[in-house]
């Protein structure tokens, strides 16, 4: 690999993994989440889990990147068998599954910057902006301008990804930290400091915080997605892994307690007879319905409101871009050249965004497949590691000469623990698609929500790429 595809130093090379694990999971899904679970009583359960859950997948996906120097189909077939390349599809095909409609989420982003800055949005009626946006040909357009800057991005190859997230995340830092002081020196921001920070000792029996916790290391660090795992291709020889996986784990969550601060501050303050309302509006409408009518009312509350979707646009692009490198480096692993590979990536992302940005009811379908369809990508991870043996792994990939720090014996149980989080987690989400309406409405493919939705889709995708990987076997399809 040559010096142009490697990051030029570990800061470089840091910013642009903190950059992908940054996006608006922390921004918009962390403060409602917390603030619907019980707020500090959430956040202790959420800690620990970044040790049980986020940490050790990232470091898996670190050590393999970097070991393998492929992606995640490549690398997983390196790894533990050629037979075994379709758990890298899964993994690479989720998060380009989700690639086609989080492009969907940074065109909202655009559209209400641009709105924040030109004063479009009205402070009169709640949601009416959004309403009249969502859905659109304004959406389209907002999808396809930012799948194709996070193409031409890519295109420029590790090097310009390190450029931008050199510029882009030290600037997101810096409008989450002048957003989280302007809304701490609010009237009765200590509501909302409060809130997030009590903890009722009593509710850490209820099961589904711990869930909740569970689920939201997994959407919002990047573990198990296959994306740490790309970028670490490009990672010098000499990089330490476990030690890089910790920080960005812990750089990704103090990124989400500082917007868990602003957002919960600024709605306690703003409209405190209105709070429980607000958090529990959902993604959307906590993010385009409730902010710009919390930040009207605030004095200067236009150009807060410009920097609150700035941050968020910047959160979302980086994150966009890391799925686009990595569809781009599973072709570039089929011997296809990057430009046609990121032609080919970026023409798939705008055509198959376009049901998503059209429809909601589309869009609420694929989040909610893919979403869980993570759990079974962090689940792979697991499995290939006891399956290629732990200690072996932990040996042979993790304690080198490069390593700041070694990981001993206890590693294995660690690796079996992520194993059963991720069969917990699986289960559990998989149960709340079941419907109170019966079997009939819990098995019908075509809802938004339901289990047969679900169960077809990942179906169908497992079948392609079961039937791939057996073809490929008998070398029709590749020659090793």
């Amino acid at each position: 690999m040559s010096r142009s595809e490697t990051f030029s130093s570990r800061w470089g090379m840091m910013l642009a993994m903190l950059s992908l694990a940054v996006g608006t999971g922390n921004v918009w899904r962390f403060p409602r989440i917390a603030a619907t679970n019980d707020g500090g009583t959430f956040l202790i359960p959420w800690l620990i889990f970044l040790f049980a859950w986020s940490i050790p997948l990232l470091m898996i996906e670190f050590t393999i990147g970097k070991s393998m120097r492929a992606g995640p189909v490549e690398s997983f077939g390196k790894l533990i068998g050629s037979r075994f390349r379709w758990m890298g599809l899964w993994v690479a095909f989720t998060a380009t599954a989700i690639m086609f409609y989080y492009s969907v989420v940074t065109g909202w982003c655009l559209r209400f910057f641009i709105a924040a800055v030109t004063g479009e949005i009205p402070d009169q009626v709640p949601g009416s902006f959004w309403h009249g946006f969502e859905g659109s040909w304004q959406a389209v357009l907002a999808h396809v301008a930012m799948m194709a800057a996070a193409a031409a991005l890519v295109y420029r190859g590790v090097r310009g990804i390190e450029r931008i997230a050199r510029i882009l995340l030290p600037t997101l830092l810096v409008l989450i930290a002048v957003l989280m002081l302007r809304a701490i020196t609010l009237p009765n921001a200590h509501i909302g400091l409060n809130f997030l920070f009590t903890v009722h000792w009593g509710d850490l029996a209820n099961a589904e915080i711990w869930l909740q916790a569970l689920t939201q290391n997994a959407w919002d660090t990047g573990a198990g997605w296959g994306l740490i795992l790309t970028y670490a291709i490009y990672a010098r020889g000499r990089e330490d892994t476990t030690l890089n996986a910790a920080m960005i784990g812990f750089g990704n969550n103090s990124i989400s307690l500082m917007a868990g601060i602003l957002v919960l501050c600024t709605i306690f303050s703003v409209r405190p007879d209105a709070a429980i309302e607000i958090v529990g509006a959902g993604n959307n409408g906590l993010t385009f319905i409730w902010v710009p009518q919390l930040f009207s009312q605030m004095p200067g509350g236009q150009v807060f409101m410009a920097v609150f979707f700035l941050a968020l646009l910047f959160a979302a692009f980086t994150s966009l871009v890391s799925m686009v490198e990595l569809a781009t480096r599973v072709l570039m692993d089929r011997k296809i050249p990057r430009p046609r590979a990121v032609l080919l990536v970026g023409i798939a992302g705008v055509i198959f965004g376009l049901p998503s940005a059209l429809s909601p009811s589309f869009f609420n379908n694929q989040d909610a497949v893919w979403g869980i369809g993570l759990m079974v990508s962090g689940l792979l991870f697991a499995v290939a590691v006891i399956k290629f043996g732990a200690r072996k792994f932990r040996l042979e990939h993790m304690n080198t000469d490069d390593s700041d720090f070694t990981l001993g014996p206890w590693w294995r149980y660690l690796v079996v623990f992520v194993l059963l989080e991720a069969v917990v987690l699986l289960v559990w989400w998989l149960s709340q698609t079941i419907s109170q309406e019966g079997w009939a409405a819990s098995l019908d493919p075509f809802a938004d929500w339901s289990l047969g939705t679900v169960l077809l889709q990942w179906g169908i995708a497992l079948g392609i790429f079961i039937w791939w990987n057996r073809r490929a076997e008998r070398g029709t399809l590749i020659h090793d």
